[in-house]
């Protein structure tokens, strides 16, 4: 008989939030309709879509695509828009710029290129699945707090008391999933000087850039920074609205020239055919130039306005603590489980609001956390106050004084 074996890559590569969600999933109130809080798709409900300008270029560009191979790094006239986008960041020039399929891509690319197996790269202890990216290839993904007291920042003690002789990079991301957390000027270059001290690079995953509430300044890792390296990773799939598309990027920030030796393997690392299809980078120069700040400040205000609705109705829910996030389109609440003791983890707190509410979020087990459930703010308003209605509700049946 024939008996193959998984790698050890396939047995590292796990997906904490698909692993949890797929093997953990509820069916919902058969009696009720079932509401969709879940997923970091702002495209689903059908209220948060892209500008009509991204469907005509990227029309257009299929039109007169010959569907040829491109330059491993991507078509220099995208690269070159990229650049141009991201002027915020600095000098920044199309050799700067490697165009990817999907942030995940270049959030992989970036770490493979700064450590090797058996050594590590410091990442946030509560955050999007960056494990993923690392643990197959042997790379350690060392877990640093964050503080919720303090509106999510980084626990700057405690990261760098993590700092050894194999650690080659800290990730950071801000605007942050799952907290909502948009780190100040004052913050960023208080890692920025504990980076410097150390002299490892930054690896910035900045998909929600600009994405902020109201009276809340956003700034990139790359913007402040003098002397040390940044890695920024971004791209269209949350700003522009259009997940699917995935045409996204790698910024190398690097204004001392520290990484010179890293450009070519990031050339070299192209060659491997990551980068995304030639109708979008096609597309690339018109999306990112022709799509207004207004299509920008419109998305931003209907995010806050639904952030406003969910705390309004879930503030005075005992047994919860939520509050208004300062930037992305995520709203983490917190549990007292000590107040449910019918209710050990917010695993099942998420599987029984699910059954008896039909209302599906993500617990913070998705996030290597616990005590919190993330839900997603792009839902129409309709959707997003009879979920909190429903989540007021199942937190009345099980909170005991």
């Amino acid at each position: 008989m024939w008996k193959v074996q998984p790698t050890e890559f396939l047995k590292r590569t796990l997906n904490p939030i698909r692993i949890l969600w797929e093997t953990n999933q509820p069916k919902g109130n058969p009696e009720i309709p079932n509401i969709y809080l879940q997923l970091g798709d702002p495209t689903i409900y059908g209220n948060f879509l892209p500008h009509s300008n991204c469907a005509k270029a990227i029309s257009y560009a299929v039109l007169h695509d010959k569907f040829s191979y491109l330059e491993s790094s991507g078509l220099k006239e995208a690269r070159e828009a990229v650049a141009e986008y991201c002027k915020h960041m600095g000098n920044v020039t199309a050799d700067d710029v490697f165009l990817t399929t999907g942030c995940s891509m270049a959030i992989e690319t970036a770490c493979r290129a700064l450590a090797n197996p058996g050594e590590n790269i410091l990442t946030p202890e509560i955050s999007w699945n960056y494990t993923t990216w690392m643990n197959g290839v042997g790379i350690e993904a060392r877990g640093y707090s964050l503080l919720p007291e303090k509106e999510w920042e980084i626990d700057l003690d405690h990261l760098e008391s993590l700092i050894d002789d194999k650690t080659r990079a800290i990730v950071v991301n801000s605007p942050g999933n799952p907290c909502g957390n948009v780190h100040s000027k004052k913050h960023i270059l208080e890692i920025i000087a504990l980076a410097e001290r150390n002299k490892l690079v930054i690896i910035s995953d900045e998909i929600y850039e600009f994405f902020t509430m109201p009276n809340v300044e956003y700034h990139s890792f790359a913007e402040l920074s003098e002397n040390v390296p940044v890695l920024v990773c971004s791209g269209l799939t949350k700003r522009f609205l259009i997940p699917g598309a995935r045409c996204d990027w790698l910024v190398v920030n690097d204004r001392g020239n520290k990484l010179e030796n890293l450009r070519t393997g990031f050339r070299n690392a192209a060659g491997r055919n990551f980068f995304p299809n030639s109708s979008l980078q096609y597309a690339l120069p018109s999306i990112l130039r022709d799509t207004p700040q207004s299509f920008f400040d419109e998305n931003n205000q209907k995010i806050y306005k639904n952030a406003q609705i969910v705390f309004n109705k879930l503030k005075s829910v005992k047994g919860l603590k939520s509050s208004i996030p300062k930037g992305s389109f995520y709203m983490l609440i917190g549990i007292d489980l000590n107040k449910f003791p019918k209710i050990e983890t917010s695993l099942q707190f998420m599987q029984m609001l699910a059954d008896e509410q039909s209302v599906f979020v993500l617990p913070s087990e998705c996030f290597n956390y616990q005590g919190f459930i993330r839900i997603v703010l792009t839902a129409t308003e309709e959707m997003l106050a009879e979920a909190s209605d429903r989540i007021k509700k199942f937190c009345e049946c099980y909170y005991e004084y």
